[in-house]
């Protein structure tokens, strides 16, 4: 009797054996498979990745590809061990705990190859914008996108994971909703200068160093644009510091844009009697004898109407840099009152005559 009964215990523990034997060498074929697989995938994106991003006239996908290849290749080994493991017939706790773990492990894997290759695009957009506009945009807009992409990304993962172990996600996106919520209520302000701030980056109206005028007739140097406030230089050396949200609802005028030509006029009268063709020929030769007026487009005096003690002119003229426009108008006018005197020709002034009668004062004008 005890003969048979160590017979069927040895028959069984080598039952036992074979089943976990089994067991171990599947698993440890799929981790292979897996592992070769990783293997390949590394090799073809080091070899044959760069040749065909070579076909493309951006840089963009190479310095993608040089960030995402260790990740994605570890990314499927981790994959191919956490398939190993759950397919071991493991006890439910040490499953759950083993697959469990090496779950966060590929999650983290996955969010750190989508940040980095966010990353890859958004300074690579900052650059071009960069290049285009000058610099200002790397600094104000990459760090803010990047903390928005992070949030996004662990919040994803967060609730993947919390998916995996059959937690209730819907209460914690309730409880945020209403944090949220809270938070925009209190700080609706700071929040819609934020929000602002980001679509003037966006937007480019206009950027640092150009110079702009608003509607209340202020005007000056755009010195930084912020997240709550952009900041602008005035002439009498001050700083003009403005909500963004104020900006974004305002009507200005961007003096630096689309290129730095700007044009410069001058109002002046002469006397009723004088000679319109001679003037308008005296106010375009003056301007011309300066180099930082443009030849073209070029200076243009025009008659533009009857004053009530004059006629009234315009000199219109075009210089390369806007910031030289009153410099320039400056040199235009001392030129034109030396000019006028040496040619005879008179810039009225109001009158007033005051004629003594006996019925009493008559004024004339």
């Amino acid at each position: 009797m005890d003969r048979i009964l160590n017979f069927f215990q040895a028959q069984e523990s080598d039952g036992l054996y074979q089943f976990w034997l089994k067991e171990i060498l599947v698993a440890l074929l799929i981790f292979l498979l897996f592992w070769l697989a990783a293997k390949v995938l590394r090799y073809l994106l080091v070899t044959w990745g760069p040749r065909f991003t070579s076909f493309t006239s951006t840089d963009l996908d190479d310095r993608i590809l040089l960030r995402v290849t260790p990740p994605a290749s570890l990314l499927v080994v981790c994959a191919g061990l956490y398939f190993a493991v759950s397919y071991l017939a493991l006890p439910d706790k040490v499953k759950l705990i083993s697959s469990g773990a090496i779950f966060i492990v590929n999650v983290a894997i996955f969010t750190n190859i989508a940040y980095r290759m966010a990353d890859e695009v958004l300074n690579w957009y900052a650059s071009r914008v960069a290049e285009r506009t000058g610099n200002g945009v790397n600094r104000q807009l990459v760090p803010l996108a990047e903390k928005l992409v992070s949030i996004f990304l662990v919040g994803t993962a967060l609730i993947i994971i919390l998916k995996y172990f059959n937690y209730d996600i819907l209460s914690l996106v309730t409880a945020l909703g209403i944090g949220s919520l809270a938070i925009g209520m209190a700080a609706k302000d700071t929040l819609a200068n934020m929000i602002s701030g980001f679509t003037l980056m966006i937007d480019r109206p206009f950027r640092i160093g150009d110079r702009i005028q608003l509607t209340g007739g202020q005007w000056g140097d755009v010195t930084d644009i912020g997240l709550r406030s952009t900041k602008i230089k005035t002439a009498d050396n001050t700083l003009l510091i403005i909500p963004n949200a104020e900006l974004c609802n305002s009507i200005l005028n961007n003096l630096a844009f689309p290129d730095h030509l700007s044009k410069g006029r001058i109002n002046l009268g002469v006397a009723c009697d004088s000679d319109v063709d001679e003037v308008k020929r005296l106010l375009v030769e003056i301007a011309r004898e300066f180099t930082e007026v443009l030849p073209d487009p070029a200076p243009e005096a025009f008659f533009v109407l009857f004053g009530d003690s004059a006629l009234n002119m315009s000199l219109f003229f075009w210089v390369e840099d806007y910031t030289r426009v009153f410099p320039v108008t400056d040199l235009i006018n001392c030129r034109i009152v030396k000019r006028f005197r040496e040619s005879g020709i008179v810039i009225p002034y109001p009158t007033r005559t005051v004629v003594l009668t006996k019925s009493g004062v008559q004024t004339e004008d």
